[in-house]
């Protein structure tokens, strides 16, 4: 399939720079043998009792800093950290750097550029490591915003916080798993009184669900690599719920990714710790994952791409036209989808 099977208009109003408050109140697009017009609010309702929510706990850390390098202006967003005080990083404007570079972020916080890649990103070195450096990054750095959310430089205060999810546990993150951000304690409490269970997982999310698929032919994309962890005890309450009938609800696409990456032919989930670069296009056999909550996403984007695999892609256009033509919110801080498989497995 062609990369442009994939493209959409979106007009740029429809994009949200700010959550609703409170954050259950935002729309839900009920895609299943019809499309419905519902609310986040009301999950507890659309789900079924003994059904199983798999929601990511991963942190967003402030990884996007803003330096200088001797009278230039440079702007980094960290994206993987390769221990020892280094991580890549996307530097806006890379080529006006090169290795052995010093930038500065703060009298007490620089970075060498320890080297250039064919990626078009850098290894920047810090001097700390650890805490020294967490806390660092905590006074200086600034939520990594998607860069269709526009901020003044260093953002705003509120992201702080309206960027991460309820569930947010281990940092790692540099992008929110943005279906997690619709929940709040009085839904969570809803849906415990409903019936649904609900347990965490770790999918540190990459900044380079971002970047564009610069490829014509979707089969020629290579997808960016992200870290995953599944405990022993998570992968037993998965199996042991489909098991006994119940439906495993996948929290965002980022959860369904990891559960797709440790589940075996048969479906069954097993203990994962590592990486993960699937890539899930039209064609795919969904193996672990029976329903998926994730928001809006953009188009020629690997994201909607998967939830064409999920929900088929004539649905999804069909479901996008209509939250087009109801003036749903999109992105990061915009509405959800509540998608039901194309067919039954």
């Amino acid at each position: 399939m062609r990369v442009e099977d994939f493209d959409f208009e979106l007009p740029k109003h429809l994009i949200a720079d700010h959550p609703v408050e409170p954050r259950d109140a935002a729309r839900l697009l009920l895609v299943g043998e019809r499309i419905t017009d519902r609310r986040i609010a009301e999950l507890p309702q659309l789900l079924r009792p003994g059904d199983l929510m798999v929601c990511n706990d991963t942190r967003v850390i402030p990884a996007r800093l803003v330096g200088s390098r001797g009278a230039a202006h440079i702007e980094a967003t960290l994206h993987r950290d390769l221990g020892g005080g280094a991580w890549r990083a996307f530097i806006k404007g890379a080529k006006r750097v090169k290795s052995g570079d010093r930038i500065d972020f703060a009298a007490d916080f620089s970075a060498e550029v320890a080297a250039k890649h064919e990626e078009g990103d850098v290894t920047l070195r810090f001097a700390s490591e650890g805490a020294e450096f967490r806390a660092a990054l905590d006074r200086y750095g600034s939520m990594p915003l998607p860069p269709y959310i526009k901020r003044p430089s260093g953002g705003e205060a509120r992201d702080r916080g309206d960027y991460q999810t309820i569930f947010a546990a281990r940092d790692g993150a540099v992008a929110a798993p943005t279906a997690g951000l619709h929940f709040t304690e009085a839904l969570l409490a809803a849906l415990d009184a409903a019936g649904i269970a609900r347990l965490t997982v770790t999918l540190h999310v990459g900044a380079g669900t971002f970047l564009p698929v610069k490829v014509e032919n979707i089969s020629d994309h290579r997808m960016h690599s992200e870290q995953g962890f599944i405990s022993a005890e998570a992968a037993q309450r998965i199996n042991a719920t489909r098991a006994e009938g119940g439906r495993i609800v996948a929290i965002g696409t980022t959860a369904l990714r990891l559960l797709e990456s440790a589940a075996d032919q048969q479906g069954h989930v097993r203990p994962f710790a590592g990486e993960t670069a699937l890539f899930i296009t039209p064609g795919y056999r969904f193996r672990a994952v029976d329903v998926l909550l994730t928001n809006f996403h953009l188009p020629r984007s690997t994201l909607f791409m998967l939830v064409a695999a999920f929900a088929g892609l004539d649905r999804m256009r069909a479901a996008y036209a209509h939250a087009i033509a109801a003036n749903y919110r999109f992105f990061s801080y915009g509405d959800a989808c509540l998608l039901h498989p194309e067919a039954a497995r």
